[in-house]
């Protein structure tokens, strides 16, 4: 039975988003954070450890050890970052080098976005209702307009905003999600290159850390395809099968398999896990829930079951690895073409809501940054730095004319941008989406223009380094058992430090490094004497003692 569409929508709803103003935003979102820090602590850092090893001739490719101990995740995201780095950096920053293909992967999957969603709204059951004397949207320009807010949607996402910016396999593993949704988006159209990519993009998501979310993927759309009223879609059936086997095989082969399900058992963790989907996912999954409401006549479309079922995968994920937000990072695709959907049929006082809610919280958000770099730089008021130097003692600012630069701009720009939706153009579809879209990335302009020296200081642990070099010498061994592979990245990455942290050490190193919780208290173990005691600035939970063996 073939349901009634819910969109209405006529052709002056599809006034099309300026190419120029949509590169803009694009790049306001990709460029701020890729110049001019470190890499920060746990995950972004980690990885780059790995890859920063590997491009040194430090580790072996295939069993890759960062003081001994192996990676989480599987192998192709390291390799991509330590070619990366073996090539260029010779000429730039290796830090810098190893984030280029990673902010690739970003743009690819904000345009792999786009297409998809326009793909999926060329379908017939995606169209809106015609009109019964003409001027209802045309096909092309209403595709073009639900593609835009997808990508809107997207860059409003809360969530994706650091994790998007750090060099990590969920990065990876986010652009082959996409890649794998506009694969099924484009199968009626595609006659090889949609198969391909489908072939491409499980096998890859299996060999970048998430074999098991590749497998899920394949199985769901290997359902939904044979069931499709398009000739290309029903095709795509043993690609999927050889794009499951495939996956499946190479994740046996390099090990990649990892048991990681932590369900939570607490009303306590359950909520924790709410309030993570919450804000991580805002504001697309308010989004594309009434997305599923409005269209739930049309759950078998292409348009609503290929995007559902890789949030769901997303979804089930995390709440099975115990409210992970990196398994709920690969959702981002789905739930963006989601809302995208959603556009057509929202009401005017929850595009309304949207908009003020916007309006008033990035601006707040903004003049907060504002007056923290103020105190910063000229002591008024003078209440933030002090604050700041005492979260942060040692931290001094520093002044940065490009930054303040582009910190007005975007300031200026977003100024702009309220005043053009609050006075006017109120009919094109993506209207409800700029707004968030743009206070997303005028929050992450300024906080990587105005904030980024004491933010890098923070996250960073080239701080606790530096002590420690003034009592080891560079290329010395250090051992350190039990310590996280984070500070183990740290040591050997801003210390050139080799690191053995496994017990028993299969090295006899000169120096001996014990992280505890609390000051450490207990004499030194035999064999060694006290050297110092340290912490990383920023932190009042980690305690570092500092032992040299004993002639």
């Amino acid at each position: 039975m073939n349901h009634p569409t819910p969109a209405v929508v006529p052709q002056r709803a599809v006034e099309r988003l300026p190419r120029l103003a949509l590169l803009l935003f694009c790049a306001a979102y990709l460029l701020p954070g890729l110049f001019g820090r470190d890499p920060w602590r746990n995950a972004d850092l980690t990885a780059y450890g790995y890859m920063w090893g590997l491009a040194r001739g430090r580790m072996d490719w295939w069993a890759p050890a960062l003081g001994g101990l192996p990676p989480e995740t599987a192998l192709l995201p390291h390799w991509l970052g330590a070619w990366s780095v073996q090539w260029l950096g010779g000429w730039i920053d290796p830090a810098l080098a190893a984030r280029l293909p990673f902010i690739a992967l970003l743009a690819i999957t904000l345009a792999l976005i786009w297409y998809a969603t326009y793909h999926l709204a060329r379908t017939d059951a995606a169209q809106p209702v015609p009109f019964a004397f003409g001027g209802e949207a045309a096909p092309v320009a209403y595709a073009r307009t639900l593609a835009d807010g997808a990508l809107l949607a997207t860059i409003a996402t809360l969530g994706l905003l650091q994790l998007g910016h750090e060099t990590t396999p969920e990065l990876m593993q986010l652009s082959l999600v996409a890649l794998f949704i506009w694969a099924l988006a484009a199968a009626p159209t595609s006659r090889w290159r949609a198969p391909l990519a489908v072939l491409l993009a499980l096998p890859a998501l299996a060999l970048s850390g998430a074999p098991s979310m590749a497998v899920a993927h394949g199985v769901i759309a290997w359902l939904i395809s044979p069931r499709s009223r398009y000739a290309g879609m029903r095709r795509m059936a043993p690609w999927l099968a050889g794009g499951i086997a495939t996956a499946a095989l190479l994740a046996t082969w390099t090990h990649a398999w990892h048991w990681r399900v932590d369900l939570p058992g607490l009303p306590a963790s359950t909520a924790g896990f709410l309030r993570l989907l919450l804000w991580f996912t805002w504001p697309v999954l308010p989004m594309a829930v009434w997305t599923v409401w409005r269209w739930r006549g049309h759950w078998t479309e292409r348009h609503i079951a290929i995007p559902l079922g890789t949030v769901l995968v997303s979804l089930l994920s995390a709440a099975a690895m115990g409210g992970s937000d990196r398994a709920l990072l690969l959702g981002v695709p789905g739930l963006a073409i989601l809302a995208a959907f959603a556009l057509p049929t929202l009401k005017r006082r929850a595009s309304a809501a949207i908009d003020w809610f916007s309006v008033f919280f990035f601006s707040l958000t903004a003049l907060a940054v504002w007056v923290i770099y103020s105190s910063m730089q000229l002591n008024l008021p003078p209440k933030p730095l002090q604050h700041l130097q005492r979260l942060a003692p040692g931290f001094e600012p520093s002044f940065s004319a490009p930054s303040l630069a582009f910190a007005l701009a975007g300031t200026a720009a977003w100024i702009w941008l309220v005043r053009w939706r609050t006075s006017r153009h109120r009919h094109p579809l993506w209207k409800s989406l700029v707004l968030p879209a743009s206070g997303v990335a005028l929050i992450w302009l300024l906080t990587m223009t105005l904030l980024l020296p004491v933010v890098n200081y923070a996250r960073s642990t080239r701080p606790l380094v530096q002590q420690i070099a003034q009592w080891v010498p560079a290329d010395d061994c250090i051992q350190a058992p039990g310590l996280s592979p984070t500070h183990v990245a740290g040591l050997e990455v801003f210390g050139g430090y080799a690191v053995e942290a496994t017990e028993p050490s299969p090295r006899r190193c000169g120096h001996l490094l014990v992280m505890t919780r609390m000051p450490n208290l207990a004499p030194a173990p035999a064999g060694w004497e006290e050297v110092t005691r340290m912490r990383r600035p920023v932190d009042a939970h980690e305690y570092f003692t500092l032992y040299r063996r004993v002639r």
